[in-house]
């Protein structure tokens, strides 16, 4: 009796202890402040301040492209968006945990005056994906949005 009581002790606090494990390593109030101040760098059309998010060898990957990996390439990533768009300006609609990931929702809308730019304005929405290391710096990024929506405004074409 007294095996399988401490075998459930053991299996109880192993429970605890991957549960644990499984959380981002920031309170509601971190995560959030994190995420205003990652809303600002977006808007700054300063893309290393937005690289400054993530871990040196993190990763952004945008939608099924390659992933962007180390703050160098995702300041590029960062700079073609800021290049297209210099009015750009990104707002953070919502910020959610679920699981050992943030997820960050955001509205992009900027007129696409950069260099061969259409002119024309865009308003898309999307969200990213955080893995969040423990230095509390983004580890690796899945951003998603609706790409073909996002050329259909481009191009001018209607809905």
């Amino acid at each position: 009796m007294r095996l399988s009581r401490f075998l459930a002790l053991a299996l109880s606090l192993l429970a605890l202890t991957a549960c644990a494990s499984r959380r981002i390593p920031m309170n509601d109030h971190e995560l959030e402040d994190f995420a205003t101040r990652y809303t600002a760098a977006w808007c700054s059309q300063d893309a290393a301040s937005v690289a400054a998010f993530f871990a040196p060898n993190a990763s952004l990957q945008i939608n099924d492209g390659e992933p962007s990996v180390g703050r160098a390439a995702i300041t590029d990533a960062a700079q073609a968006f800021m290049t297209a768009f210099p009015d750009m300006v990104v707002a953070m609609d919502a910020l959610e945990v679920a699981g050992t990931q943030a997820v960050y929702r955001w509205t992009l809308t900027g007129t696409n005056t950069g260099p061969e730019g259409t002119g024309r304005a865009v308003r898309i929405s999307g969200y990213e994906e955080w893995s969040l290391g423990t230095d509390g710096k983004v580890a690796a990024s899945l951003g998603h949005f609706d790409e073909a929506d996002y050329a259909r405004q481009l191009s001018g074409e209607s809905r």
